[in-house]
């Protein structure tokens, strides 16, 4: 995928607040590393091997925008969130609805842009006609299905996965199944854990108005035991730290903190939408 892409314009600016803030897919996998979801994950539910058409929405403002500051009530829960997605993502270049399964009703829409930045969600299901995907809101581990009948969809591959080892405190790095690195990184404390399952890269920010982290990569979930941080929604993310003695530890209020060169890498190769597999 070129950089040049729309995919891989994410270096945006959001303004964001505090030191601990929570802002908080490969096909070679190690014995020690997290399984790849197969083509035909089903995640949700069986869905018929016709295309369903989907059913008409009359107005899309009356519904619920999937994104980081939202709650859903009622997204198809993610139930293989151990696997890693492949790499395919979509971008939706306009606000288009989100559906409980195929050909059933809409409860949400997905809007083009997330955070100043592009929404790039990571595809799960690929069926006849539909797309399951993940989305960036509360409750963690929300799903929606996309028509491809919708010819608002922008699709990409992502050759990257990210996963990390809370345990071990490992983040690791891949390209095309080829191991890049593994990095030393913080993790959240007991009162705040990084939430687990399966995620993705949702925005890449610069705030001048920190000196923590050069960039922060916000990720598609949520701090389970804050409702809020900094004034933000509590979205958990992948970030920096000026002092190395947070490595190695469970030292964060959620987040993710990784050093300098994994940062780098991060910020600059890895597009949005890209798949990352905690735990």
């Amino acid at each position: 995928m070129r950089r040049t892409s729309r995919l891989a314009r994410f270096i945006l600016v959001w303004s964001v607040v505090g030191a601990g803030l929570l802002f908080l897919a490969s096909l070679l996998v190690p014995a020690d590393d997290p399984a790849i979801a197969p083509a035909d994950d089903t995640s949700t539910m069986m869905v018929s091997a016709l295309p369903v058409a989907a059913r008409p929405v009359s107005d899309l403002a009356r519904l619920p925008s999937a994104t980081t500051f939202g709650v859903v009530v009622g997204a198809p829960p993610d139930l293989n969130r151990e696997l890693a997605p492949g790499g395919h993502v979509v971008h939706p270049t306009r606000t288009v609805p989100v559906y409980s399964a195929p050909g059933a009703d809409a409860f949400a829409v997905l809007p083009s842009m997330q955070i100043s930045s592009e929404t790039w969600v990571p595809v799960i299901v690929d069926e006849p006609g539909w797309l399951q995907v993940l989305l960036p809101v509360r409750p963690n581990g929300s799903t929606g299905w996309l028509s491809t009948q919708d010819a608002a969809l922008e699709h990409a591959t992502s050759p990257y996965l990210v996963t990390v080892d809370r345990a071990a405190f490992q983040l690791s790095l891949y390209r095309d199944g080829q191991h890049l690195g593994r990095w030393t990184v913080g993790v959240g404390k007991p009162s705040a854990e990084t939430p687990r399952g399966r995620t993705f890269v949702l925005a890449s920010l610069v705030d001048p108005h920190q000196r923590f982290s050069p960039v922060i990569l916000p990720l598609g979930t949520h701090s389970t035991s804050l409702e809020t941080y900094g004034g933000g929604p509590g979205t958990t993310g992948i970030h920096g730290w000026p002092s190395s003695d947070v490595f190695g530890k469970p030292s964060s209020d959620g987040c993710i903190r990784v050093p300098a060169d994994a940062l780098r890498l991060l910020s600059t190769e890895v597009p949005l939408g890209t798949p990352v597999l905690i735990d």
